[in-house]
């Protein structure tokens, strides 16, 4: 009977603590799912007020001051409206009227850009084999920096050196509109430099690049070089010193 008796106690302390540790799972799992559904919502309001965020600041970025302040001055006085209207013309030109055109200034400018759309279009117009198979609007602000960054890669690509291409924050952010203005006019330079068929506009909008002039010269052709006095190291025009006499006497210094 007492074998029986502590058998069945501790029979009973086992359940119990299976079902104390049941408790504490299910407890665990719920708590775990509300931590989940509260990152998701916090992620959703950070992701909302990104999007709805004024074009010139991120929704954690205040405003600069004192030093700061000053450099984003100077960066913003570098901002070209006359070359903007030039940008604007030329991409509704290259692209069509599918693109649309910005509000006159800066901010319309950047609006009109920041989600990449217009500059994959811009990009595929000008190469046989689009590089930005997929172009898609959205309001999510990772998928408008997704597509800027395609347009940066394609850029390079194409032709456009590194020092003048701009970051994707320059542009989403609005931190130096200016060098979205350099990218593009470097852009348009190369397109007008390659003359392969796909550059629409007035090819005076750019400069073209200097192109290479590549020269093959023979062995007879380097050797007969050799012999020749370059200009840089001066000429005497042909003349010796043949006939010279000799100096006269020094200058004699006597003491008094």
């Amino acid at each position: 009977m007492e074998k029986t008796s502590r058998l069945e106690t501790a029979t009973g302390s086992t359940l119990l603590n299976v079902e104390l540790c049941g408790r504490q799972s299910s407890s665990f799992q719920l708590e775990s799912g509300r931590q989940r559904n509260l990152v998701k919502s916090r992620m959703a309001a950070q992701e909302k007020r990104i999007s709805g965020k004024g074009a010139s600041t991120m929704a954690n970025k205040g405003p600069s001051y004192g030093m700061s302040r000053q450099v984003q001055d100077k960066i913003e006085q570098k901002y070209d409206p006359e070359l903007e209207v030039r940008l604007v013309e030329w991409i509704g030109t290259q692209c069509g009227s599918g693109v649309g055109k910005p509000e006159a200034g800066k901010l319309g400018f950047q609006a009109w850009l920041k989600d990449g759309c217009v500059l994959c279009e811009l990009i595929n117009t000008l190469c046989k084999d689009k590089p930005v198979k997929k172009i898609q609007s959205s309001s999510m602000a990772f998928k408008q920096m997704e597509q800027v960054s395609q347009f940066l890669n394609a850029a390079e690509k194409y032709g456009v050196v590194k020092t003048d291409m701009f970051q994707t924050v320059d542009l989403w952010e609005g931190k130096d509109l200016a060098a979205v203005q350099r990218t593009l006019m470097a852009l348009g330079s190369i397109a007008v430099t390659k003359d392969d068929g796909f550059f629409r506009g007035d090819p005076s909008w750019f400069f073209k690049k200097a192109q290479e002039n590549r020269r093959d010269f023979s062995d007879d052709q380097l050797k007969e070089g050799k012999n020749v006095i370059g200009l840089q190291m001066g000429s005497n025009k042909g003349a010796t010193q043949s006939g010279m006499t000799g100096y006269g006497r020094p200058r004699q210094i006597m003491n008094p």
